[in-house]
């Protein structure tokens, strides 16, 4: 046992080599492989190749994927010979459809935003279960955030919590001061003096939170519905247009082309690494969200496990964290998150995340039906 375990530890020792750039992927091929027979084993990682030939993941693209590629599934792949196929979506709502509509195992794992969604899934049936055990680094990732899972699907888990942020406002400073953004909130995506030059994103949730926000209502519990319609369509009449993607952001403000729009945190931090003069606040009770890694039911459960289980090894989760501009779930009252983490927005150095107001499942999945379809209204111009 002691021989077998001291040749996992070195496989770890290369992993890490490897992750650090220390290595290329021939030498990591060649002594995790002499890691491996050393204990036994085809691999450390239980020989998933001769079971499992690849695992199909989805995802936001982008900036978030390019991380997810470079830090985690090329070495997974690299230790285990299991190939990660990559597809991307532009939004939740678009890829449930592709789901539904397709066959038993055909997805294995989605990057899904929010509770809700969750809670979506799970309803529909399309939950798995996995086995906890063999995803022993769920041990630090804040409980709060995988507590809130366990409700959902009563006790069990068919995801792993990987990273959370904020959809908060950005704007341009060259024609939109720190001060004014302070000073007007959530209303400055509706203030006519930037008629042409406001953006948001075509998502009926999103133009829903904000609304509220602009009618001085609680998101989680709206109360005047028609008030916030008319804050949706008085964003559309000034609005340039609404933007679809991560990418489709960046670039809106990146060009100039908008001066304000909500926007997603890390993807407003990667503008600003740039050396774009992109400002950014989150507003009272502005979005929190978190996203999770879901395991779709019919997906190869323990090749799906042992992936999860790679991803949320700090020194892989802090990897892809730092290259997506999004802290990890991991607890920072557990885990040493280096020095760039704690700089991002919507960072919570004390693990229990009370400074974000995220989305009540119940609440928003029981307006879906009627709030899309009305949003869909809204945006052909009724």
């Amino acid at each position: 046992m002691t021989r077998k375990m001291n040749a996992v530890a070195r496989c770890e020792r290369l992993r890490e080599r490897y992750m650090n750039g220390d290595l290329d992927r021939r030498s990591f091929l060649g002594l995790l492989g002499a890691a491996g027979a050393a204990c036994g084993l085809a691999t450390p990682y239980r020989a998933l190749a001769k079971e499992v030939t690849h695992i199909r993941f989805d995802g936001w693209g982008g900036v978030v994927s390019e991380a997810l590629r470079k830090h985690a599934f090329d070495p997974f792949e690299a230790a285990t010979g299991v190939k990660v196929v990559d597809g991307t979506f532009g939004g939740g709502d678009e890829y449930l459809s592709r789901v539904k509509a397709s066959q038993p195992g055909e997805y294995n794992i989605a990057h899904l935003s929010g509770v809700f969604d969750y809670a979506r899934y799970h309803n529909l049936g399309l939950t798995s279960e996995l086995n906890e055990k063999n995803i022993p680094n769920l041990q630090y990732v804040i409980p709060k955030l995988i507590d809130v899972f366990r409700k959902v699907s009563g006790g069990a888990l068919s995801c792993v919590p990987y990273d959370y942020g904020t959809t908060g406002i950005a704007y341009n400073r060259a024609h939109i001061s720190d001060d004014e953004a302070k000073e007007k909130g959530a209303k400055l995506l509706i203030d006519p003096a930037h008629k042409g030059k406001i953006s948001g994103w075509a998502d009926w949730r999103t133009r829903m939170w904000y609304a509220a926000l602009q009618t001085g209502q609680d998101p989680n519990g709206i109360v005047d519905e028609d008030a916030a319609w008319d804050a949706v369509r008085a964003h559309r009449d000034l609005a340039l247009k609404y933007w679809n993607s991560g990418a489709e952001l960046m670039s809106l403000l990146a060009e100039g082309e908008v001066h304000v729009t909500e926007g997603w945190s890390g993807r407003i931090y990667a503008l600003q690494e740039q050396g774009h003069d992109i400002g950014y606040i989150d507003p009272p009770n502005g979005f929190g969200w978190q996203e999770c890694m879901f395991v779709i039911k019919g997906s190869p459960m323990e090749a799906c496990e042992e992936l999860l289980n790679f991803m949320l090894a700090p020194e892989t989760a802090i990897a892809v964290a730092e290259a997506q501009n999004y802290p990890p779930a991991l607890d920072p009252t557990k885990v040493d998150l280096g020095p760039k983490i704690p700089t991002l927005p919507a960072f919570d150095p004390s693990g229990t995340l009370a400074g974000l107001t995220f989305a009540d499942p119940a609440y928003w999945n029981s307006h879906e039906a009627a709030w899309s379809k009305t949003f869909g209204r809204v945006q052909r111009g009724y």
